[in-house]
């Protein structure tokens, strides 16, 4: 008989893990809001999460574990990137775009926006932890036989999770056909980048210390 407890506690600790603010998130909302490129952007995110998770469970923590200075390099990079686009953001309020049927001005191209979520995704150090080293972990402590449903069930919590904030973003749409809803979320994203930035320094300092 098949037992569904290890494939919900990989979906609650997922979700309890991806749910929250952060450069990956604001980066799917605001794709979503903006009706562009979503199904792939959400589709790279979840099978993301679901080859690192599953990477974890094979051994792959132990791994990273032994390499501190790929870390540092990482939250190095990822410091610098978000950065970036955290001052791109908050350029973005100052002249706000207007959300219309058809999309919004300064579309970018499909390989442009998985360039982007692909480095949100593997530039931050803390989706290591999070999918590799917690999820991974948790998920190598399964009996046998329970590792695959636990890997399901995580990688369908993530799944749940981008489909959601990504298409879901539509029903948001009415309210975003003001410019001034659009600087808003532009500076709450530009600051959450910043400051995840920010966090990332002294990340990379801390391990190189």
């Amino acid at each position: 008989m098949f037992d569904p407890a290890p494939l919900l506690t990989g979906f609650a600790l997922s979700a309890g893990l991806i749910i929250a603010i952060g450069s990956q998130n604001a980066f799917v909302l605001r794709q979503g809001l903006r009706r562009e490129h979503v199904g792939p952007v959400v589709a790279f995110c979840a099978l993301a999460d679901l080859v690192l998770m599953a990477a974890g469970v094979a051994g792959l923590g132990a791994v990273i574990r032994g390499l501190p200075g790929l870390v540092t390099l990482l939250a190095l990079g990822g410091a610098a990137f978000l950065g970036w686009y955290g001052l791109a953001a908050l350029r973005r309020a100052a002249r706000p775009d207007r959300l219309l049927a058809q999309g919004t001005g300064g579309a970018v191209s499909l390989g442009a926006a998985l360039a982007q979520v692909a480095a949100f995704t593997l530039l931050n150090p803390h989706v290591y932890l999070d999918t590799v080293l917690l999820v991974g972990s948790v998920g190598a402590a399964q009996p046998d036989g329970a590792q695959v449903p636990f890997v399901a069930g995580a990688g369908l919590a993530s799944a749940t999770w981008f489909a959601a904030l990504g298409f879901g973003a539509r029903l948001l749409a009415p309210w975003f056909a003001r410019p001034a809803a659009w600087r808003l979320l532009d500076l709450l994203i530009g600051v959450t980048m910043l400051v995840l930035a920010a966090g990332l320094l002294g990340y990379a300092a801390g391990e190189g210390a």
